[in-house]
């Protein structure tokens, strides 16, 4: 392989400061880890042996001087590319994941050779240079390439140099911080109900401005919207404003909600914030500007505890040492005129709300597949097939293939799995049990869904 990273003695930085003034030693005895599946080999290959153990005192030093000095002191020289050259030749692949942090906000191009240079030697494996950050955590991922001794340390200096805002978030707790990545925005830290207070970030909104049906002339029937109804109230989220608010903090049927919507994995969620254990406050849900595995990261402003998105489970702070998991209500798909039709008496967030923007990155941005690292992705189905996920009262993760199941549905076909029963509403589907209560199913991309909840079952059809 080519070494020029031994070479860059007179790189500058000056990639990373844009985005500044935004804001083992040796070979020891291999792990023992779990064998991939057949098809993770076949898409990424072999990987590479992994040591175990601390790192020699020199190492932490290299990586040190190579990986975390170029962000805290914005400067790269000899001495980093020396160093760099250490990391590459320690034969330690759990140190691409400090390379892959740095990466993602490298943007020069004799940097980010060096650092591709590196972390091919490391992985054994032959890093193009075009979308290098992408394809090295990918493989990281996929391999599940253990973490290096105190890596929280290392990545903690490198993000929240960058931006300051996230000292709070980069904590000890339950959450796998190796796949954590900057999705490309800053935080939104606003308190609660300040709002319409301009930010740089992706702009929660808290108690949005809602219309009757009849008020909404600017939506068209086809527009697409996530319908949610609470205690015999409903209201519209329409696409085209959860594209670019990503996070509403609203009240519906006596009940406080959060719903954030990850545009990168297609999913609508809606928790409920309210009726908590005593001595937790509401939570008051905010994009972090981060991702893991390309689904949001959000976090409560008001006691930085990050959850997990999907699941609803707070993962670090003091809502985690709590144990608090939300619990969810469901998200109908569809499109507005069907969803109007059926629940003429309808709330929906008024236009002002989009901020003049109309984004449809699903058939955009997004439409030839994830734009940011994922790893591997159950083959059962395609990446970007959508599915209708529920969690059933044994605690198994199911999906259904919404058009398969859609299409089962029209024809009057019963759907059951264990205590769940999938049904049609207002054009799209919600999953209810015994008792036709709610379930809180949603609708995702089949990438996202099978990432957090690895052993689903997949309704056959």
């Amino acid at each position: 392989m080519k070494s020029s990273h031994r070479a860059v003695a007179h790189i500058l930085i000056a990639a990373l400061i844009p985005l500044l003034a935004l804001v083992g030693g040796g070979l020891a005895q291999a792990q023992e880890r779990s064998a991939l599946p057949d098809y993770v080999i076949e898409k990424f290959g072999t990987p590479p042996a992994i040591p175990d153990g601390p790192l020699s005192d020199d190492l932490k030093r290299a990586v040190k001087m190579a990986l975390v000095d170029p962000v805290t002191h914005a400067g790269w020289g000899q001495g980093q590319s020396l160093a760099l050259a250490e990391v590459a030749a320690s034969k330690d692949p759990r140190l691409v994941w400090i390379i892959s942090d740095l990466m993602r906000f490298a943007t020069g191009p004799q940097l980010n050779q060096a650092l591709s240079e590196a972390a091919s030697e490391l992985l054994g494996k032959e890093i193009p240079l075009r979308n290098s950050w992408g394809v090295v955590t990918d493989h990281l991922m996929a391999w599940d390439i253990p973490a290096p001794p105190d890596y929280l340390a290392s990545k903690r200096e490198i993000f929240t140099t960058i931006v300051p805002g996230w000292d709070r978030i980069f904590v000890e707790g339950e959450i796998d911080w190796r796949l954590v990545s900057w999705g490309g925005v800053l935080i939104d830290d606003r308190p609660y109900d300040q709002t319409d207070n301009q930010c740089n970030c992706i702009p929660a909104a808290d108690n949005p401005e809602v219309s009757s049906a009849e008020d909404a002339t600017w939506l068209k029937d086809s527009d697409i919207v996530f319908g949610i109804g609470v205690n015999g109230d409903y209201r519209a989220y329409p696409r085209r404003i959860m594209e670019v608010r990503e996070m509403v903090n609203d009240t519906l049927g006596g009940r406080a909600l959060g719903i954030p919507y990850c545009t990168l994995c297609g999913a609508a969620q809606a928790y409920l914030t309210d009726e908590l254990p005593e001595g937790i406050e509401r939570p008051v849900l905010r994009t972090s500007g981060l991702l893991i595995r390309s689904n949001k990261v959000m976090y409560d402003v008001n006691t930085y505890s990050v959850f997990d998105t999907f699941l609803g489970t707070a993962v670090t702070g003091s809502l985690a040492e709590k144990n608090l998991k939300l619990k969810q209500v469901s998200v109908v798909t569809t499109d507005w005129g069907t969803w109007k039709r059926a629940h003429p008496e309808t709330t929906v967030l008024v236009e002002a709300l989009a901020l003049g923007r109309d984004f449809d990155f699903r058939n955009g941005r997004d439409a030839n597949g994830p734009i940011f690292p994922i790893g591997d992705v159950d083959p059962r189905l395609p990446v970007h097939e959508d599915i209708i996920g529920v969690v059933t009262s044994s605690g198994q993760p199911v999906a259904f293939q919404r058009s398969k199941a859609f299409a089962a549905l029209k024809q009057g076909t019963e759907i059951r799995v264990q205590n769940v029963r999938l049904e049609l509403d207002a054009g799209g589907i919600r999953a209810v049990g015994e008792d036709g209560a709610d379930l809180g199913s949603h609708e995702a991309f089949w990438f996202a869904w099978s990432q957090f909840y690895p052993d689903t079952e997949l309704w056959d059809g």
